[in-house]
């Protein structure tokens, strides 16, 4: 069996004739977001990926066919469906396999990336350790991703709602560099400071794309994440937001909330919590992010 990639029309023009491209998920479309605010969203994202000089490429598994970039009515189908599952490596095959429709998570978006010959992927914030997880063992596979396939992840940390100082214990472990974009602290997605200083600092989109490459030229497997802290007239600072992520916390171990559902759950209860305030960082910083990683696969067309 082989793998069928459909690329839309930007894309293919954009691989036959050598230009930048970024990687986007879908799951911050089919679950991040209700509509129609996540199709202006991604719309938005996607412009600022063409204003900065780069293609963007959404990615997303529509009845079986991985399709690398949307045209305006796919884009537009997706984001009103409801009946989209949240793929990510361990579900990826068997969606492509049976004919599914589902939406990529970083893992996911991140293998999608490579076959594509996509080397910059642009999200809001990865997944990671959840909190209680010496319990529950509840790790994202995002992690694992980052430590084997090689894609440059550009996001504002990881979600605010993980254990923080645990995901970055273990993307230290497996090797991942942890690289924060511009400042020596580690940004917690709606935040800038997560309190924890980044193992790594880089100031330049170039220099952050030679680094991928030497990474490549050594024979290292796995990407890079490169944390991209939300611009400061739109972030929720730590302080504010540790009491209202606490509380959702509480409520999802007293619903019973597990597995692939206690992201969105607290999420969504954290949005109703900051009266819709953290929707609109979350919009931001995935726009900041998006922009950076145009400018980091600029670098990597650039420097060939």
């Amino acid at each position: 069996m082989t793998l069928e990639i459909r690329y839309s029309s930007e894309v293919a023009a954009a691989r036959q004739f050598g230009a930048p491209v970024v990687a986007l998920e879908s799951t911050i479309i089919t679950h991040g977001m209700p509509f129609p605010r996540n199709l202006e969203t991604a719309r938005a994202v996607e412009n600022d990926i063409r204003q900065a000089g780069a293609v963007p490429a959404t990615i997303a598994v529509i009845d079986g066919v991985l399709h690398v970039g949307l045209d305006g009515p796919a884009l537009e189908a997706l984001a009103q469906r409801s009946d989209v599952a949240k793929l990510s490596r361990a579900d990826l095959a068997v969606a492509l396999s049976t004919g599914a429709t589902g939406a990529t998570t970083v893992a996911a978006t991140m293998i999608a990336a490579q076959a594509a010959g996509i080397g910059v992927f642009a999200t809001g914030g990865i997944g990671g350790v959840h909190r209680g997880a010496e319990e529950s063992f509840d790790i994202s596979a995002d992690l694992q991703e980052l430590a084997q396939t090689p894609v440059t992840v550009v996001c504002a940390g990881a979600k605010a709602i993980l254990d923080i100082p645990k995901t970055l214990e273990v993307l230290e472990t497996l090797g991942v560099p942890v690289i924060a974009y511009g400042q020596d602290a580690l940004p917690a997605f709606w935040s800038r400071d997560s309190g924890l200083a980044a193992p790594l600092r880089m100031d330049d989109p170039a220099a952050i794309a030679a680094a991928a490459k030497m990474r490549a030229a050594l024979g290292l497997p796995g990407g890079q994440l490169v944390a991209n802290p939300v611009p400061p007239a739109e972030e929720i600072p730590a302080a504010e937001l540790q009491p209202v992520i606490a509380r959702a916390n509480d409520e999802a171990a007293a619903q019973g909330i597990q597995g692939k559902a206690v992201t969105p759950f607290l999420l969504g209860r954290i949005l109703e919590l900051t009266g819709g305030r953290s929707l609109e960082t979350n919009i931001a910083l995935v726009r900041n992010n998006a922009r950076l990683a145009a400018a980091i696969a600029k670098e990597f067309t650039r420097q060939g």
